[in-house]
């Protein structure tokens, strides 16, 4: 699939608070796949535009691109990516390597340098994840946009969702939603809740994958996990990546399978037949001893609350396992429960769902592999 990228990036102050924006659209520009942004904290132009670059390329490759046209309005950017032009400046050198590498997974990229006016969405974005990192908040409205020396066009747009045609509005926030690594009950395909395996080996090179994947994306305010083992150290590679602390909440552990706990599908179904026909049929009937799909539901729904509640308008990766995240995803998709049963989710996969303050949701990705 072809796809057209644009991204843009700034700061107030250069350097100052800074931030990208990136977008997706279809090869003749009538359909908006993919959009990032994201406020990056003090840095100069330049890197905030790499760092649109690089996002949008991850945006790319998210939604299954195989050759992609990049355009710019950055010189600097086009020519370095396109390879007549050096890269000097010693800040730049490390993102201009992961863009490369990014583009390296497709069949064929190209760059061109269009006007500021041509590249109005993401320049948008990109003022807005810098208003962000200034600390300026309220409705559009009500911000008064300071002098700065950086010569870049301010924005009055209300924020809309990504694809802009739900009426949702607000800035949303957004949860990175990463199953943890392999264990062993994993491997052997048994049931596996509160029980507190480690990861093997493979399971904690999945999760350093994960978590470089996570650390060149950036732009995530902060870590929070189920309290399991392979959860924890799941998040624990990421934060390290990120440099943030990992936050537990007990609402993201893994559903109490009870008496079926390590047990096989089909020792589960040979225990106790009936009951299990039953539970694959309606989530509120609970393995012997243990806890129905939607008790884990009510638990999980408290737990997306706190996270908007403390982190609103931001980028949160939440770590956990296969029915919380299933249960966030339909939270996000406002589907029934018989959804639980369709959704397949790889270890250490990567899903994203965004919740806006008016209520609305989307999801933006389901069972990202590419980084493993």
């Amino acid at each position: 699939m072809k796809v057209r990228v644009e991204a843009d990036g700034g700061s107030r102050g250069n350097p100052g608070p800074a931030g990208y924006g990136a977008v997706v659209w279809s090869a003749d520009r009538t359909t908006l796949l993919a959009e990032a942004k994201s406020a990056i904290g003090r840095a100069t132009n330049n890197v905030a535009e790499y760092r649109g670059l690089i996002a949008g390329l991850e945006e790319a490759a998210g939604v299954g691109a195989t050759e992609v046209e990049v355009y710019l309005d950055s010189k600097l950017l086009v020519e370095q990516m396109a390879g007549r032009w050096r890269v000097k400046h010693p800040d730049l050198a490390p993102l201009h390597q992961q863009a490369k590498d990014i583009a390296r997974k497709f069949d064929r990229v190209t760059y061109a340098w269009i006007p500021r006016a041509e590249n109005s969405h993401a320049d948008r974005l990109a003022n807005e994840a810098m208003d962000a990192a200034a600390g300026i908040t309220g409705s559009p409205a009500e911000i008064e946009v300071p002098e700065v020396t950086e010569t870049r066009s301010a924005t009055t747009e209300v924020v809309t969702n990504p694809a802009g045609w739900t009426g949702a509005v607000g800035a949303p926030t957004r949860l990175l939603l990463l199953r943890h690594g392999q264990t062993e009950l994993s491997v052997q395909r048994r049931y596996s809740g509160r029980g507190n395996p480690a990861l093997t080996d493979l399971g904690a090179r999945q999760a350093e994958a994960a978590a470089q994947y996570l650390g060149v994306k950036g732009g995530i305010a902060a870590v929070v996990s189920s309290p399991l083992r392979r959860a924890h150290d799941t998040a624990s590679a990421a934060a390290g990546q990120l440099g943030l602390d990992v936050v537990v909440d007990d609402d993201l552990i893994e559903t109490d399978f009870g008496a079926w706990e390590g047990l096989t599908f089909g020792e589960a179904a040979e225990r106790d037949p009936e009951l299990h026909r039953s539970w694959l049929r309606d989530t509120s009937v609970p393995p012997p001893g243990g806890e129905s799909f939607d008790a884990v539901a009510a638990r999980v729904r408290s737990a997306q609350q706190r996270i908007i509640a403390e982190h609103s308008g931001q980028t949160v990766l939440v770590v956990s396992h296969v029915t919380p995240i299933k249960t966030l995803l339909r939270v996000a998709l406002d589907a029934g429960p018989a959804i639980l049963y369709r959704l397949h989710l790889d270890l250490a996969s990567l899903s994203i769902a965004e919740f806006y303050p008016d209520g609305a949701a989307s999801v933006r990705l389901v069972n990202q592999t590419a980084y493993l």
